[in-house]
């Protein structure tokens, strides 16, 4: 096997990738950019399917085709292939969030933020497995951005619920559809993983509306 990519002086498992910066063409970061997502979503097949622990390196690298060596271009470790695959979560429904903060918030706005969250959660089921399933060593991870990635998500929604123009009873039913779609999802998806998507977002988008009604 060869290395897809030219690993660069220093990196190595106690080495952090850094960003090539300007030494890069805008085409070869557009390649770099794909092959680390490729990584990705191999890890996330694999630490789905035989967990993060009973994964190694060498597993990703063999079933990418390149040596073990070359993901170190990409990620200085293991721990940083599983954190980049959780901060994938982070992006689901962030833009929607964002759009309720800076506008009027109200039980359809709601039902829509949740509707698209949704839709964007059935489509990355398997990354909420993964996390179901690796959540042990999810816990053993703490970095000082996904902390501070934690509190901003978490400041949008106390701004959001904590909203008194909006009636206490509309907030609590705000609060608890949410948690209704991540509980299915997020806390429970293997309970649920021999169910195809359009069953599940059927059902549960039923249950959202149910919630929401004035």
């Amino acid at each position: 096997m060869t290395e897809i990519e030219t690993k660069r002086p220093g990196a190595g498992p106690d080495s952090a990738a850094t960003d090539p910066g300007d030494a890069f063409e805008p085409a070869e970061h557009a390649e770099a950019a794909s092959t680390r997502e490729r990584i990705l979503d191999v890890a996330l097949d694999l630490f789905t399917e035989k967990g993060f622990d009973r994964t190694s390196l060498r597993e990703i690298a063999e079933r990418l085709g390149f040596t073990k060596a070359a993901l170190y271009y990409h990620f200085a470790s293991k721990d940083d292939i599983l954190m980049a695959l959780h901060m994938r979560i982070h992006q689901v429904g962030r833009d929607k969030l964002e759009e309720l903060v800076h506008g009027k918030v109200s039980l359809a706005s709601w039902q829509s933020l949740i509707t698209a969250v949704l839709d964007q959660m059935l489509s990355q089921r398997k990354l909420f497995l993964m996390h179901e399933r690796n959540q042990a060593a999810l816990e053993r991870l703490h970095r000082q951005d996904h902390d501070a990635e934690h509190v901003d998500m978490q400041e949008r929604f106390r701004q959001i619920l904590g909203d008194t123009t909006i009636s206490l009873q509309d907030r609590v039913k705000m609060a608890a559809s949410f948690g209704a779609v991540f509980s299915v999802l997020f806390m429970a998806g293997d309970a649920f993983e021999d169910t195809p998507d359009q069953s599940l977002g059927d059902i549960l988008r039923d249950t959202i509306g149910q919630m929401l009604a004035e």
